[in-house]
C-alpha cells in the first residue's frame, strides 16, 4: 500500500478487527467465501473453493495486477493487455513440498478425501501459472520452488521489514531466544532438546497447537512466555546473547529482526536463512537438524562471542529493510512495464 496507495484490493476474506484503516479503505471487494459460515475464522477450511471464488473476480479494468500469495491468489482472471505480477512467498507447502507433513498424521478417511482434493488442485495450480506474467520470489529458496512446481523464472526480492522499528543495548543477559509460532514445522522440539541438554537458559515467545506439549517436554531452563508485545519482543530481541532458528522457513523475518537488534543468529543452514545470514559474520549456521549438531554450533558462537560485531549486524540487517523493497519492487514493476 506504501507503493501504490490508490490500489484497489481484491481478497477472499476480511476481517475488519484486524486490519489498518489504510488497507479497510481500499478493499474492493471479497469473494463469495467471505458469506460462507464462520469464514472469517476458518477460511482455511474452504481451500477447495478458492480456485472457483478467485476467478469470479471481475478485473477487466485494470491494466497492472499485483498478486501476493502463498496460496492460490495468482489464479484470477485478467484481461488480455493486463500485467500480472505475482510476489509468490511460496508455492503452496500443503499440497507440494510439505504435503506429506500436513496430512500425516490425519485420520486415514481424511486423507482419502483431501487427496483427491489436492491431486485436482495442484493441476490447477500449475495452470493458474501460466496466468502471471512475472514472478517474484522472497527468496532464493523460494526461487528453486517456483521453478521446480512451476517451471518458471522468477526474481528474487526479499520481503520488507522496518528495521528500525528495533534497537541494540550493550546490556546483555545470559538467555537464548526463539520467537514465533510454536507449530510443527518452526522444528522447537529441536531447540529444547538441544537446551535440555546443554542446560544453558532459553527464553521461548509464541503461542500454537505444540504450546502445552512443548511445555511437557523442556527442562527448568526452558522458559515459554506464550504471546508478548511487540514492546516486550523488541527488549528480549535487544539482551538476548543470540536466536536460535531451527526451522526451514521461506524466508524468515524472525532472524532479520534479531540482527536489527544486533544479534547474532543460530540457524539451520536451509530455507531463506541462508539469505539472510552471512556465516560467522551475523550468525552461525549448523548443517543437521541434530542436538549434537545445534549444541555444537552454540559451542562455537560462545567460544566465538568477541567477533561478532553488533553494529555490523545491524548494517547487514539494514539491507532488508522496507524502503530496500519499496525501490526494489518499483523498478521492477516500471521495467515489466516497459517490456
Amino acid at each position: 500500500m506504501d507503493i501504490y496507495p490508490e490500489a484497489d484490493i481484491y481478497t477472499h476474506v476480511v476481517d475488519s478487527e484486524k486490519i489498518s484503516e489504510k488497507i479497510k479503505q481500499r478493499v474492493v471487494a471479497t469473494t463469495f467465501i467471505q458469506k460462507m459460515p464462520k469464514a472469517v475464522k476458518y477460511y482455511q477450511s474452504y481451500l477447495p473453493l478458492m480456485p472457483y471464488a478467485l476467478e469470479q473476480l471481475d478485473l477487466r479494468q485494470y491494466d497492472l495486477i499485483i498478486s501476493s500469495e502463498s496460496g492460490p491468489a495468482k489464479g484470477v482472471v485478467t484481461s488480455p493487455n493486463a500485467l500480472h505480477i505475482c510476489y509468490c512467498h511460496s508455492p503452496m507447502r500443503y499440497i507440494w513440498d510439505m504435503y506429506h507433513d500436513y496430512t500425516e498424521h490425519l485420520p486415514w478417511f481424511k486423507k482419502i478425501i483431501i487427496a483427491g482434493l489436492t491431486h485436482r488442485l495442484r493441476l490447477w495450480d500449475l495452470a493458474s501459472s501460466y496466468r502471471v506474467d512475472y514472478f517474484i520470489a522472497n527468496s532464493s529458496f523460494v526461487q528453486k520452488r517456483i521453478q521446480k512446481f512451476y517451471h518458471r523464472d522468477s526474481e528474487v526480492i526479499f520481503p520488507p521489514i522496518n528495521t528500525e522499528d528495533f534497537y541494540s543495548t550493550d546490556k546483555q543477559a545470559d538467555y537464548y531466544l526463539m520467537v514465533g509460532q510454536l507449530v510443527k514445522y518452526k522444528n522447537t522440539q529441536l531447540a529444547i532438546d538441544s537446551f535440555n541438554q546443554n542446560k544453558k537458559r532459553l527464553v521461548i515467545i509464541g503461542v500454537g497447537k505444540e504450546l502445552e506439549f512443548l511445555k511437557n517436554c523442556a527442562n527448568e531452563n526452558i522458559t515459554f512466555l506464550g504471546y508478548q508485545s511487540f514492546d516486550a519482543i523488541k527488549d528480549y530481541y535487544a539482551q538476548c546473547k543470540a536466536l536460535i532458528f531451527p526451522g526451514i522457513e521461506d524466508f524468515g523475518m524472525v532472524p532479520v529482526e534479531a540482527m536489527a537488534s544486533g544479534r547474532p543468529v543460530i540457524a539451520l543452514a536451509k530455507g531463506g536463512a541462508l539469505d539472510s545470514i552471512v556465516k560467522n559474520e551475523t550468525g552461525v549456521f549448523f548443517e543437521e537438524a541434530t542436538v549434537a549438531s545445534l549444541n555444537k554450533a552454540i559451542d562455537y558462537f560462545e567460544s566465538n562471542q568477541g567477533s561478532f560485531d553488533s553494529k555490523k549486524i545491524i548494517d547487514h540487517a539494514n539491507k532488508f529493510d522496507s524502503e530496500v523493497f519499496k525501490l526494489k519492487f518499483s523498478q521492477f514493476v516500471q521495467n515489466a512495464i516497459k517490456y
